[in-house]
C-alpha cells in the first residue's frame, strides 16, 4: 500500500496547489477503502469537490498533473471526477460533473487536451454509487469531512446506479467476465440484504448465497480479480450465470 499512499499524497498536494481556494475536499473510494486493493487489477478511485465552476485553463493544469501521476499508478490507472459541492448536498441525480479522467481517456487528452476539457463534463449515474461508498466507507484525504459535504443517497437511486452498470450483463460478461460476475453478486447482495460491498466481498457473498452450480465461476472471478492470472472462461456458462442473476435482481 506504500505506492498507493505515496501517489495519493502527491495527488492531494498538487490538487491543493492547482485548485487553491476552489478546493473543498478530496475523497478516496473504491477498492482502496474496501480492503481489496490489488496493484494488478485495481484502479485508484478519487473524487474532488470544488465550490464553483473552474476554468478550462485550471482543468488543463489539473489534467496534466493527473496524467503524469497516472504513468506511475497501477496497471488500471487513476480514475477521478471533479464535482461541485452544490450537487452533493442536496444530492442531484443523475449527478453533474465538471471533469472526469480514467485511463481509457488518456489518448484523447494527449491528442487534443483543449477538446477534452471542453467536452469532458455532463452527468454520470455512476457517481451515485461512488457517493454512497464515500458516505459509508470512504476516506477524506483533504478538506471538509465526508458527512459535511455528502448526504446519504436514497436506496432507490443507489440501486438504479448500480443496476445501470449490470443491466446489459448477458452481453458485457463476454468481454469482461470477472468484473461482471462479481458486480452481479454485489448488486444482488444490495437488492436482497441492503449490503454495500466491494467486488471481493460480493464474490464471497455470492458463494454463500447463490446456487452452488455457480460457485466455481465466482471462485475463478475472485482468483482473476485478485491476481495476474488469466482465466479461460466458458462463454455459455457465464451467459447462463448472467441470465440467472439478472432474473434474481429484477424479480
Amino acid at each position: 500500500m506504500k505506492m498507493l499512499d505515496d501517489l495519493t499524497n502527491v495527488f492531494t498536494e498538487q490538487s491543493q496547489k492547482i485548485l487553491g481556494d476552489y478546493l473543498v475536499g478530496i475523497y478516496l473510494h473504491g477498492s482502496a477503502v474496501m480492503g481489496c486493493f490489488h496493484e494488478a487489477s485495481s484502479d485508484i478511485d478519487l473524487l474532488v469537490v470544488v465550490n464553483a465552476v473552474i476554468s478550462d485553463e485550471i482543468k488543463c493544469y489539473f489534467m496534466d498533473m493527473v496524467v503524469q501521476l497516472n504513468s506511475c499508478a497501477p496497471k488500471k490507472g487513476i480514475e477521478v471526477s471533479i464535482v461541485r459541492q452544490d450537487v452533493c448536498k442536496p444530492f442531484i441525480y443523475p449527478t453533474p460533473f465538471e471533469l472526469h479522467f480514467s485511463a481509457v481517456h488518456l489518448q484523447w487528452y494527449k491528442t487534443n487536451p483543449e477538446d477534452y476539457v471542453k467536452r469532458m463534463n455532463g452527468t454520470d449515474k455512476d457517481l451515485a454509487a461512488h457517493f454512497t461508498v464515500i458516505y459509508h466507507r470512504g476516506k477524506c484525504l483533504y478538506g471538509k469531512e465526508i458527512k459535511e459535504v455528502f448526504e446519504e443517497v436514497s436506496r432507490e437511486i443507489y440501486f438504479d446506479s448500480i443496476w445501470n452498470d449490470v443491466k446489459n450483463a448477458q452481453e458485457d460478461i463476454i468481454t469482461n467476465p470477472a468484473y461482471m460476475i462479481l458486480n452481479l453478486c454485489r448488486v444482488l447482495a444490495y437488492k436482497q440484504n441492503g449490503l454495500i460491498l466491494s467486488k471481493k466481498e460480493g464474490g464471497h457473498w455470492g458463494i454463500n448465497n447463490v446456487p452452488v452450480k455457480y460457485h466455481n465461476l465466482m471462485i475463478l472471478a475472485l482468483d482473476e480479480y485478485l491476481s495476474d492470472r488469466q482465466i479461460n472462461w466458458d462463454e455459455n456458462g457465464t451467459r447462463e450465470y448472467a441470465a440467472y442473476m439478472i432474473d434474481q435482481i429484477t424479480n
